[in-house]
């Protein structure tokens, strides 16, 4: 018999969808369920502590309740914080995802970058080891920004900001000393591809986007190679760790994602 069991993808909120797309395009037969800790959001304004207790617990109910055969946790802040503690935690392949600032290194003629993430993201000791291995000969800039997780949390449910918004938004990295040769940003959250065309907009031809879902899509790929999967693709699910109005809003787009089921934990 095929196997039924799914990839769980972990968020606190909604970004983690701009992982699952490509992962689900790569792997169109593979089940999918997406949780979005809707309880805890948003993560990046929370302290390291909490992250770091909330989210291993978290995903030990979850693998007991959908017996996941690969987890990713599609959330920059979630993982730079609290990645190892989850792998030590659960027997059960665990995918992070990080901040792309290698790639962003490899395209950038400036050697300035920015990352852009939340607050909780770039201030970690993760960053500062990504930069020194990947982008030494670079500066690296660094902006957190709530106010465009909100942003796109509100887009996906249909009320997209608009350019100036955003541009205000992205002042706090773009106006940093240096900040007019940024021509890589590394989109340090998995909310910001959700806002791709304002930000591209909000920025110009000369400054490109670079994020992590495409490696990651390829890194679940690979390390479920040769797994079998139904022969018929099964709804995916969308689980609320608290279902509200705003998450009753984003029952369309989740369907188009073929997340058609929705669960609260």
């Amino acid at each position: 018999m095929a196997d039924r069991r799914p990839i769980l993808f972990f968020d606190s909120g909604m970004g983690g969808l701009s992982v699952l797309a490509p992962t689900a395009a790569l792997l169109p037969r593979a089940p999918l369920v997406y949780v979005a800790d809707s309880a805890g959001f948003p993560y990046g304004t929370r302290s390291e502590t909490e992250i770091a207790a909330r989210v291993p617990a978290l995903l030990g109910r979850l693998a007991e309740r959908y017996d996941p055969r690969l987890i990713v946790i599609a959330c920059n802040t979630a993982s730079t914080i609290a990645l190892q503690h989850v792998r030590a935690a659960l027997d059960v392949p665990i995918v992070g995802t990080v901040p792309a600032i290698k790639p962003a290194a490899e395209i950038s003629r400036t050697r300035v970058i920015g990352v852009l993430g939340t607050q909780a993201t770039v201030r970690q000791p993760y960053v500062d080891d990504l930069a020194a291995r990947f982008a030494a000969d670079c500066t690296v800039l660094r902006h957190g920004s709530a106010k465009l997780v909100d942003m796109a949390e509100a887009a996906l449910a249909g009320e997209r900001p608009s350019v100036a918004a955003v541009r205000e938004a992205l002042a706090g990295l773009t106006t940093q000393p240096g900040g007019d040769a940024i021509d890589v940003i590394v989109n340090a959250c998995t909310h910001f591809p959700l806002l791709e065309e304002e930000l591209a907009a909000a920025t110009g031809a000369l400054v490109r986007f670079v994020d992590g879902g495409p490696g990651i899509a390829r890194r679940v790929a690979h390390l479920t190679e040769g797994q079998q999967w139904p022969e018929v693709p099964l709804p995916g699910r969308a689980v609320f760790t608290a279902a509200n109005a705003r998450t009753a809003r984003l029952a369309p787009a989740l369907a188009r994602l073929g997340l058609e089921a929705v669960e609260s934990l």
